[in-house]
């Protein structure tokens, strides 16, 4: 060897030689900063400095991670959706296979249970191999700091508070070394590993082992094998490098068999076994979870609908937050059980119904919505659309006829709330607005058997502008059929629909009590014509309210007929039986709000004159010769009541309908185009849709009667019983 040579092997000895020191110096610096907790915060003092780390550790050991909320219809089984940020759900350590916690442990941290949170030989080794290597080739992260960076960072409020959790800095590498001391200190080691598996991202929208389990293998995690732990265990290094859902699978088994060796090493599988279990294929059964009510087609039974209720009524609970968006943010990681009203089988005949009657792509949207009186609880919602953000098939809506050459429109998909609960303005309603005007006109002391003489048309005092059923200016509308004239009593003016017996009798009553009156039972103004119109200052002029000319959803109608089948209690509508957080506790959010709203005499008295529209016979008056919808109660088979109703020119077309049991309200529109009438020939679908829903609702119940109103709001004074 030349001088030159020699010279050159010395310098390279020496600098190996510093480079072991500086390790060593290294070290022994993180060691210092383990034991001494002040050093390098710069500025604090020491008082703060303790505290600050002691309230951060104290919150990291406190605070769960998001989880994901489970939506599931009444018999708690029947899972509608799910609702998500992170598809997460927190299992016990218990509940996770012993074989899983190995494989964490042998791939991510195999020193886990004898350090105290940092490991020192891992430090000194990572730093000698990133020295050699010239740059990082390993790191030195125990399981415990993993669960610091991934906790500090959920916790986090703003992006600059996720980049100071991630950060790749030794000002952030030393305070997760701080911090996980710490967090050994108060929580035990299977108090960590259960919270690391929980937390920790295994790709493919798996956040924590309940969700991987379920995305990769579609099992529990107490059901995981060797090489499926070993397997979701490598996954954590590089979630989408090795995931073999959307890889190339020898990644994932190269990385897999990585992990099982380095368990055969820590003595957790014999080698014999590992040698034949490196030998098998990674064989998948993947599952895609449902994510806030979007319900793939070939599962779908018509929930999201349902579901998009849900959500919009746990935005306006204040129980959850303080704004919607707040609150909306609670429902996607607060981890409950929501155990919805909606029952599968009322669900099933309504949607069967619905699908029989007019056929999906169809421009008209019929559908029903059922509410069990008092309670509120809603137990169906079905119409003939898909709840669906893919409107890439749409058909084309601007033609009355559905278009063969796949043009894009409006419909089938949507998610707009046709059924109610959210923001849109809903329909006309037609006749059974008549509901309204009959009880505002009994709540002010008229009886049953208030009599107005009838005619075919009939003049009023409301001022309207000009149009078919404008007279000089005035109001003056006119019955359906000749027929329908004569004098009538609120038995059969109800029962036969006589238009000008409810138009006098909303003038005699007040326009502005009826209105209220829809009020008190839960309608709510949404288009600007009907706010314009419904403002206290000029409701007493609207007359032709008491026809239906305001919007209203299938939801508010058979909420406000409920009350009338609960004897006057009125119920806020609700989708939920019962809440209960992540904690096991069961919220008052659930329960039902009811109040009584109306005198029950009043609420009998209007439900025996709505038996006269079905068939069934009203327990005091007389009917008239006939009703509107008189095939409802030989459909149904019990006790029934209800009211018809159509707008102009049969643009809609409604019937809502009672047992004492279930309220149901069906309609039948184009939710897209107002002015497109559905036609006389489609009115008989509401009312074939909601019988059909009373119906399957009574056969599970035992027979019911309604109770009779009294003689005295019958008749009136003399023969009060």
């Amino acid at each position: 060897m030349t001088l030159e040579g020699i010279r050159q092997g010395a310098r390279g000895a020496a600098l190996g030689l510093r480079s072991l020191v500086r390790v060593g110096v290294i070290a022994g610096l993180l060691v210092a900063v383990m034991l001494f907790p002040l050093v390098a915060l710069g500025g604090l003092t020491v008082k703060s400095s303790v505290d600050d780390l002691q309230n951060v550790s104290e919150s990291l050991a406190m605070d769960p991670p998001p989880q994901t909320t489970y939506v599931y219809a009444n018999d708690g089984k029947t899972l509608l959706s799910m609702f998500y940020d992170e598809f997460r759900r927190y299992v016990p350590l218990s509940d996770i296979a012993p074989v899983m916690q190995q494989a964490i442990v042998s791939s991510e941290d195999s020193r886990f249970w004898v350090h105290n949170g940092v490991d020192l030989k891992g430090i000194v080794r990572a730093m000698t191999a990133n020295h050699s290597a010239g740059e990082v080739s390993q790191g030195a992260s125990t399981l415990t700091m993993q669960y610091v960076r991934g906790a500090l960072k959920q916790s986090a409020k703003s992006d600059e508070e996720v980049f100071a959790a991630t950060d790749r800095t030794s000002e952030r590498k030393i305070r997760e070394m701080r911090l996980a001391v710490q967090i050994e200190e108060e929580l035990t080691k299977d108090e960590i590993l259960e919270r690391y598996l929980n937390q920790v991202y295994f790709g493919h929208n798996a956040y924590g082992i309940y969700a991987a389990a379920y995305i990769y293998y579609s099992k529990s995690p107490r059901d995981l094998t060797l090489p499926e732990a070993a397997m979701l265990a490598g996954l954590v290094q590089a979630p989408s490098s090795y995931d073999p859902a959307v890889t190339d699978k020898s990644a994932a088994t190269n990385r897999r068999n990585y992990v099982i060796d380095q368990m055969v090493e820590l003595g957790y599988v014999p080698a014999a076994e590992a040698e034949v279990i490196k030998a098998e294929k990674i064989k998948l059964k993947l599952r895609n979870p449902v994510n806030s009510c979007m319900i793939p087609k070939k599962k779908d039974k018509g929930y999201g609908f349902f579901c998009d209720y849900v959500r919009h009524w746990w935005r306006g609970q204040k129980a959850f937050g303080e704004t919607p968006r707040e609150r909306e943010t609670n429902l996607r990681q607060g981890g409950y059980t929501v155990i919805t009203s909606l029952d599968p089988d009322t669900q099933e005949a309504a949607q069967k119904e619905v699908d029989k009657s007019e056929r999906k792509t169809s421009q008209f949207a019929i559908g029903v919505t059922s509410v069990e009186p008092g309670t509120g609880r809603v137990t169906a919602m079905a119409t003939n659309r898909r709840f669906s953000l893919d409107q890439s098939k749409n058909l084309d809506h601007s033609n009355p006829v559905a278009r063969a050459d796949g043009v894009k429109g409006n419909y089938p998909n949507t998610v707009n709330p046709l059924m109610g609960g959210g923001d849109l303005a809903g329909y006309q309603a037609g006749s059974t607005f008549k509901m309204f005007t009959m009880l505002a006109a009994l709540d002010s002391g008229m009886k049953l058997n208030h009599t107005i003489q009838s005619p075919n048309r009939v003049v009023t005092k409301y001022p309207v502008a000009s149009g078919p059923a404008s007279c000089g200016g005035l109001w003056c509308p006119s019955n359906a059929s000749k027929g329908m004239a004569g004098s009538r009593t609120m038995w059969s003016g109800f029962g036969m629909s006589v238009n000008t017996y409810f138009a006098q009798l909303i003038q005699q009553v007040g326009a502005d009590k009826v209105v209220k009156m829809a009020e008190r039972l839960g309608l709510r103004w949404r288009s600007s014509t009907d706010k314009y119109f419904a403002d206290p200052a000029r409701s007493s002029g609207w007359g032709s309210f008491t026809l239906g000319v305001a919007d209203t959803t299938p939801l508010e109608m058979a909420n406000a007929y409920a009350t009338v089948a609960a004897d006057g209690i009125y119920c806020k509508a609700t989708p939920v039986l019962k809440i209960i957080d992540s904690q096991g506790r069961e919220l008052d959010a659930g329960s039902p709000k009811c109040h009584r709203e109306l005198d029950k005499q009043v609420a009998r008295a209007a439900t025996d004159a709505a038996r006269c529209v079905t068939g069934y016979g009203a327990s005091k008056g007389g009917c008239g010769p006939w009703s509107t919808a008189p095939s409802v109660y030989p459909k149904v088979g019990s006790p029934v009541a209800g009211k018809t109703g159509t707008t102009d020119e049969t643009r809609a077309a409604w019937f809502v309908g009672f047992t004492p049991y279930l309220a149901a309200a069906s309609f039948i529109a184009d939710p897209d185009n107002p002015f497109h009438a559905v036609g006389d020939g489609n009115s008989m679908k509401p009312i074939d849709t909601a019988s059909a829903v009373l119906k399957q609702n009574a056969d599970d119940r035992p027979p019911k009667k309604f109770k009779k109103p009294n003689r005295w709001i019958s008749y009136g004074r003399g023969l009060a019983s």
